[in-house]
């Protein structure tokens, strides 16, 4: 594939996607767009739209398409984007917003597709263990927790659990993720731009299939 690189990773909530991106990105040199950061920076700060995010996600529901398309395609405007490329992280969710996804990208759209596919036993691991820190949102988890007391080791500010991220957020975000995503899965196979890539097991392996996948592209 060439730049710019236009890439959507996909998968249930904590499937990885987010640490798979960031490394995809930094290693092609583009972009790595994750909505739910920026969602999460404006209900920090306070704004109107902060808060009406944090609304849906303290709930553990999906933010409406309206809330967010503004933001995402003001994001991908930006040179780097349109030179270089992205990976979009937890963007689209639904049909309704790839398809508003591709009228932005016109004429060439979306490029590659790569769903990371993790089973629900792993997934409700993996959140329902995983802590942030409040401050600079360093993830840790029960397994790995950070050195001192539950203060962040690179800022010191309190790492806490999501309110999202107990079982009963989990397992409704779960099922929305479910319901909507299987006709955005059917749309892109249909477009021949869908690979499926398993992200259960080493870190390192996951990422290089990952990436000689971006490669045949």
């Amino acid at each position: 594939m060439n730049k710019p690189y236009r890439i959507v990773m996909l998968g249930k909530q904590g499937a990885g996607k987010g640490t798979q991106s960031s490394k995809l990105a930094a290693t092609l040199g583009i972009a790595h767009i994750s909505t739910g950061d920026m969602l999460r920076a404006a209900a920090r700060e306070g704004t109107e739209f902060g808060k009406l995010a944090q609304g849906y996600m303290d709930k553990g529901e999906l933010v409406p398409d309206s809330v967010i398309l503004g933001a995402v395609e003001e994001r991908l405007s930006r040179r780097d984007c349109a030179e270089d490329g992205f990976v979009l992280d937890g963007f689209p969710r639904n049909l309704a917003q790839a398809e508003a996804l591709d009228k932005m990208l016109e004429p060439e759209g979306i490029k590659l597709v790569i769903n990371l596919d993790v089973s629900t036993e792993v997934v409700m691991d993996r959140l329902s263990s995983r802590r942030v820190c409040t401050g600079c949102g360093r993830t840790y988890s029960v397994h790995h927790p950070p050195a001192s007391n539950w203060t962040c080791d690179d800022c010191g500010s309190e790492v806490v659990q999501r309110a999202d991220d107990t079982p009963e957020a989990i397992g409704r975000r779960l099922a929305i993720y479910e319901e909507a995503t299987a006709p955005l899965i059917a749309w892109y196979q249909a477009k021949g731009c869908f690979v499926t890539v398993s992200g259960e097991g080493d870190f390192d392996a996951i990422f290089e299939e990952i990436l000689a996948t971006v490669e045949r592209f």
